[in-house]
């Protein structure tokens, strides 16, 4: 970073009392020692904040793709409004407690630096307020941070008097692997009635300001600007790539937001890899889940299986044998070296405990005796770990030499699907091009509903718990693996 002499100090200090966007700049390069990538979308988000702290907006909800600044920008904001106006009051939410006070105390840094205190001499910290979470400064402001769910008595945001006094902030209330669940959800949504909005110090004027990727079409932002709360609220949206007219950069349809970042082959990437992903996440748009959320043309197709570095074989075994209950299923699955995962084999049925035992070892010793050279070993036998399953896996270990691994599962079958979707979307499942039991596979899988009226969904367990391990475990491994190389 080049030296700037007093006067050019002098002069960026001016410009950045009185403006967001040159703070936010000015700042990063002076913590950072080189200038931040900024984009247009950048100095809308800062026109959008200034409007809150002039009293132009006081419900504000910006929805942007993850990863590009905001929370950034809302951190210096804080910083920026504590500088003008000393004696604010903050309450600074996320998803997780851990993020929340993590920004907290980023703006507590800001505040120490020099370059703010050039820019703002006359806000100052107490010498008292080390705690990350919560810290006051000479004139008794206050940043409190807390995680969605979290309590937040005694404290309040904002001035009961005219003028900008401090808001509430939340940066993305939502945890993206649990948008798919009604009860987290509405977790939130009912956090957000109950507790985050009792601590207006002022009901009519202290600003709430949700700023967030969206996850699901009945998020905190949908409920919100569906009238949840019965306000208005100003809503300013950034999709990645440009599909309206009504933009707030006035780009052209397909233009990505920020190019530097994801040009639109990158963009063509990210929608390839989950639709469904994209349209929430990248575009703020999300589409409202229906049938097609596991489609057959997704699935790769192989005639003979490449060379295959290992397989497993996940069971899922029913409660009861009646009619109208899921069938038990064994599917082996083998990680290729392409990073796939080949689904090798499926046998499904209505098996009491000693007939779901035999097919089971006989499943095992059918695959155990492929050649592993070409095929890999056959390592476990993975076995949810619940009723039928819990005496089968205690059965087998107890009789056999068969290595059985229990699986918990922790989230609902929605929540499992929408987690391994991308990868079915991106090609990274393969199945066979014939065998008998495909068709009623691809036919189970298209069926899949996410509000459970599907006839049967005993299939589609093991397939994600494939996934996970072999293609989600696996991408993880790569990573550190190229970590370890550089």
């Amino acid at each position: 970073m080049r030296q700037f002499s007093e006067d050019e100090r002098f002069a960026a200090a001016q410009m950045a009392r009185e403006d967001l966007y040159y703070f936010a700049r000015w700042m990063f390069l002076q913590r950072k020692g080189f200038k931040w990538m900024r984009a247009p979308h950048h100095r809308v988000i800062c026109a959008a904040l200034e409007r809150v702290f002039n009293g132009e907006s006081r419900r504000l909800i910006i929805n942007i793709p993850p990863r590009y600044s905001k929370t950034e920008l809302v951190i210096n904001w804080v910083a920026w409004c504590l500088g003008k106006v000393p004696d604010s009051e903050f309450i600074m939410t996320s998803y997780s407690g851990a993020l929340a006070t993590n920004n907290a105390w980023v703006a507590r840094e800001l505040i120490q630096h020099e370059a703010y205190q050039q820019i703002f001499p006359g806000t100052r910290l107490r010498t008292d307020s080390s705690a990350k979470g919560e810290w006051r400064t000479t004139a008794n402001g206050i940043v409190y941070a807390s995680g969605a769910g979290g309590t937040i008595t005694g404290y309040g945001a904002g001035k009961h008097r005219p003028g900008f006094g401090g808001a509430i902030i939340i940066d993305d209330p939502h945890k993206p692997d649990e948008a798919t669940s009604d009860v987290m959800r509405q977790n939130v949504i009912d956090w957000f009635q109950n507790t985050l909005e009792s601590r207006k110090n002022d009901p009519a004027k202290t600003p709430i300001i949700l700023i967030m990727q969206r996850v699901h079409e009945k998020d905190l932002a949908g409920w919100l600007i569906g009238g949840g709360n019965g306000e208005q609220w100003e809503r300013v949206t950034l999709p990645a790539e440009c599909d309206s007219e009504d933009d707030p950069l006035g780009r052209e349809i397909g233009a990505a937001l920020w190019p530097e970042k994801h040009d639109e082959r990158a963009l063509a990437v990210l929608r390839s890899a989950s639709s469904y992903v994209y349209a929430a996440q990248y575009q703020q748009r999300p589409a409202p889940l229906g049938g097609g959320l596991l489609r057959g043309e997704w699935f790769r197709r192989y005639r003979t299986l490449p060379r295959i570095m290992y397989r497993k074989i996940y069971a899922d075994t029913a409660q009861k044998t009646k009619e109208h209950n899921d069938y038990s299923v064994l599917e082996c699955w083998g990680r290729g070296e392409d990073g796939n995962a080949y689904l090798v084999d499926l046998i499904r049925g209505k098996w009491m405990a000693p007939e779901l035992k035999r097919r089971t070892v006989d499943f095992w010793e059918k695959h155990n005796a492929w050649d592993t050279v070409q095929y890999g070993g056959l390592r476990a036998l993975m076995v949810e770990d619940k009723a039928s399953g819990t005496g089968l896996i205690q059965d087998l270990s107890m009789t056999s030499s068969i290595p059985v691994l229990p699986i918990e599962r922790h989230t609902d079958k929605l929540t499992r699907v929408m987690d391994v979707q991308g990868y079915v979307e991106s090609g990274r499942a393969y199945i066979p091009e014939e065998a008998s039991w495909v068709s009623e596979f691809i036919a189970e899988c298209e069926a899949f509903t996410p509000n459970d009226t599907h006839a049967h969904d005993d299939q589609i367990d093991p397939m994600c718990d494939a996934l996970k391990d072999m293609v989600a475990a696996g991408n993880i491994l790569e990573v550190f693996a190229r970590l370890a190389e550089g």
